[in-house]
């Protein structure tokens, strides 16, 4: 196994480990054993490698810089913050931000205009359909339903398979011609990989994790925030950049 898949592997485990506290007494038996099979998966996969040194505990948010372009967003065009998503339709924890922490973030700060909400795709290469939920996402998006298959892909990680992507496209209205055309031709692998490639370059290698910031030119400059945190978490890190504006 490569560095690169080790080291988000080692990242996943920390994610999984800040995340569970938070939310275990809200976990479903089902979301529980998939993030316990998951979890078991990624050990099996980490104990064929090397031994490699125990982390220390979690930093402070790092402040980062990263490069955003047109993309599908939430929010007004204006607002004072962004956020930046990194997910992957197979991650439990995604699963878990998504249904728990996402709806407070959406009523609190989307739809009062605070912040503008960006998301990216980072499907993990041990997740064998994420890559395809990634790239069915963005061929949705091409028709007008990005955040509507987003939802519904997101919401049924659990159960993610080549089927379950295709029925949720069609129950989503989509042009189902345009739709195959677009998935076969790999129409925004380059678009993905390129996400990718942002991410790591400003140390973000697992899922999911979130830059927090403000707008400066075409750069995002702010926190970053890794793992399925609560909605506490992110309102502490958008009232000190809010503060810090009124400065």
């Amino acid at each position: 196994m490569n560095q690169k898949i080790s080291t988000v592997l080692v990242s996943f485990i920390l994610t999984a480990v800040i995340a569970l506290p938070a939310f275990g007494e809200g976990l479903s038996r089902e979301q529980g054993d998939t993030i316990i099979n998951e979890l078991r998966q990624i050990r099996q996969l980490l104990e064929k490698q090397k031994p490699a040194p125990q982390p220390g505990a979690p930093a402070a948010p790092e402040r980062v810089k990263l490069k955003v372009g047109k993309e599908f967003a939430l929010g007004k065009s204006d607002a004072p913050l962004v956020m930046v998503e990194y997910t992957d339709y197979q991650c439990p924890f995604c699963n878990r931000f998504h249904t728990t922490t996402f709806p407070e973030l959406k009523k609190q700060y989307i739809d009062t205009g605070k912040i503008r909400f960006i998301s990216r795709n980072y499907p993990l290469s041990f997740h064998p359909h994420a890559m395809k939920a990634a790239q069915a996402v963005l061929c949705a998006g091409d028709q007008g339903k990005f955040w509507q298959l987003k939802d519904a892909l997101m919401t049924n990680s659990a159960k993610m398979s080549p089927e379950l992507i295709t029925s949720l496209a069609r129950d989503a209205s989509l042009d189902m011609g345009a739709f195959q055309a677009c998935l076969d031709g790999g129409k925004h692998d380059a678009e993905i990989k390129a996400g990718i490639a942002a991410a790591e370059g400003v140390g973000i290698n697992g899922t999911p994790s979130f830059v927090l910031g403000r707008m400066n030119g075409e750069y995002l400059e702010g926190y970053k925030i890794v793992g399925a945190q609560p909605f506490a978490s992110f309102d502490a890190v958008a009232k000190e950049l809010l503060a810090g504006e009124k400065k």
